[in-house]
Formats: structure tokens, C-alpha cells, sequence
């Protein structure tokens, strides 16, 4: 069968990318792998991509970044063809939901509302908005609504952000730092008595706390952690580059060896 002349199309947009798809989840001709796929699992590569888009935006890899970007729609429009073949709905239908969600959500510029507002004032306007959309969906909870997908890190912000909402937190830092003490001891405790399910639950909590300070702080924990995965990358290759210098691999060293020299790239950062 031939193909869609719009398939070879280098200025055939969205409606080239959308034909792609179609061919290939073809039950005839299409490819044999993507026809196996549904939407559990082509999820787990929509949050993948959404990271690689992340990290390319970190990176400032600007020249990497429309090819990200393309993967990450490529991961709307396979969801949407999907849901197309099941008859739940089109991609019309998810560029119209996005579209009426936007205009609704700011009436300070498609509405009669001020534009003459902080943007403090427009996230809280933003929140209510969402808020009264979760209740016309019936999701009566304070906690509803939190995507079940989401890093945990995130996650735990913004269940912790809802229910500090409704007045569900602690009023400064202090409570939260003692918290963590608590929490760090318990951990201990777990490990010397006992078994390994009760010790993921203290380091769990231990986890959620160390979120919920950061913020008390003002930080993302999501953000600051990845600044930290770079930090360590960063003086970790340090190590590997001076090592190799001595003609070793990180296995042909030692800890103290390789120890002065993270401190040597922590001396080397700070100029």
C-alpha cells in the first residue's frame, strides 16, 4: 500500500507527524513494534522524554533542544493516535482541551480581569481556578488531583504545598529541622532492629521531611538535587581525568587517593 505523500513532506508539520503515526501503528504495514504498544507502556518514554527535554534546558544545549522537544510530542501524538483507534478520543480533542484550559485560566488576558497584578497574585489566582476545575470534577479531596506519576520528589512538594493550603504545616523551619532530627533517628533505629521494610518507611519519611525543608527554605528539591547529581558528575570526572594522568582508573585507586582529590576539584571550583 502507498504511503501518504504528507509522510515526505520536510514542511508537512504536525500533520506530517500525525501521518507518521498513523503509518506507523498500521495493523497491515505499520511497524511491528509500536502496533504492540499501549498506553502503559509508551508512559514510562513520555516521562523519560519530558526528563531529556529538562536536561537539554540545564545543559543549555539550545542546539539539542528542538530535537527533545520533538520527542516529547512525538509523545502526545502516539498517546492521541492511540486513544484515536480506541475510540476515547482525538488529538483534536487534546489541542482543544489545552487551548479552552488556557484561556480559562488566565482572564487577565483573554477576559475582563486586570492584567495589573503581581505574579504572586496570578499563582494564587491560578490555584483557585484549579481548584474550582477539581471540584467540577467531583475531586473533593485536598490531595486529589496529584498525578500519581509525578518524581516523588515533586510529588512530595506539592502534597505537602496543598495541604500547607488548608493549614496542614508547620509554622517555621525550626519545627521542621527538629522533625528531621527525629526522623534521622528513627531511621537509625530501623537499621539496627529492624527489617528492611520498616527501613525504607523511616527513610521514606526522612526523604518527604528533607522535601518539606527545602520547602520551608524556598527550594525545590527536585531542582536542588539534580544541581547536586551535577556537582558530583562534575568533580567525579575531575577525579577520572587526574587519575589518568597518573596513568590509573578509579578501580586502580584508593579511597584516600581518590578523597584528595574531590577535594582538590571542591578547591579547584572555588577558584
Amino acid at each position: 500500500m502507498p504511503h501518504d505523500p504528507l509522510i515526505f513532506d520536510a514542511e508537512g508539520g504536525v500533520p506530517r507527524l500525525r501521518a507518521i503515526m498513523r503509518a506507523l501503528r498500521d495493523p497491515q504495514t505499520g511497524c511491528p513494534w509500536d502496533i504492540a504498544q499501549d498506553f502503559a507502556s509508551i508512559a514510562p518514554y513520555t516521562i523519560e522524554e519530558a526528563h531529556e527535554v529538562a536536561d537539554a534546558i540545564a545543559r543549555a544545549a539550545w542546539g539539542e533542544l528542538p530535537g527533545e522537544l520533538g520527542d516529547l510530542l512525538l509523545q502526545v501524538v502516539y498517546h492521541a493516535q492511540m486513544a484515536d483507534e480506541a475510540g476515547l478520543f482525538g488529538f483534536e480533542d487534546v489541542v482543544r482541551n489545552i487551548c479552552d484550559k488556557m484561556v480559562a485560566r488566565h482572564p487577565h488576558v483573554f477576559g475582563t480581569e486586570s492584567r495589573d497584578k503581581s505574579a504572586e497574585q496570578q499563582t494564587l489566582d491560578w490555584e483557585r481556578l484549579k481548584a474550582a476545575e477539581r471540584a467540577g470534577r467531583a475531586e473533593g479531596g485536598v490531595l486529589d488531583g496529584v498525578a500519581l506519576g509525578l518524581p516523588a520528589l515533586t510529588r512530595a512538594l506539592k502534597l505537602q504545598k496543598r495541604a500547607a493550603r488548608v493549614g496542614f504545616d508547620w509554622p517555621s523551619t525550626d519545627e521542621v529541622l527538629a522533625k528531621i532530627v527525629e526522623e534521622a533517628g528513627e531511621l537509625v533505629e530501623a537499621r539496627a532492629t529492624l527489617g528492611p521494610e520498616a527501613l525504607a518507611e523511616e527513610y521514606g519519611d526522612l526523604l518527604f521531611v528533607m522535601v518539606n525543608l527545602g520547602r520551608h527554605l524556598g527550594l525545590d528539591a527536585e531542582a536542588a538535587l539534580r544541581a547536586a547529581n551535577a556537582k558530583f558528575t562534575r568533580r567525579f570526572e575531575y577525579i577520572e581525568a587526574e587519575l589518568q594522568t597518573r596513568g590509573k582508573r578509579p578501580q586502580e585507586s584508593g579511597l584516600a587517593e581518590m578523597d584528595a582529590l574531590w577535594d582538590a576539584a571542591k578547591q579547584a571550583e572555588r577558584g
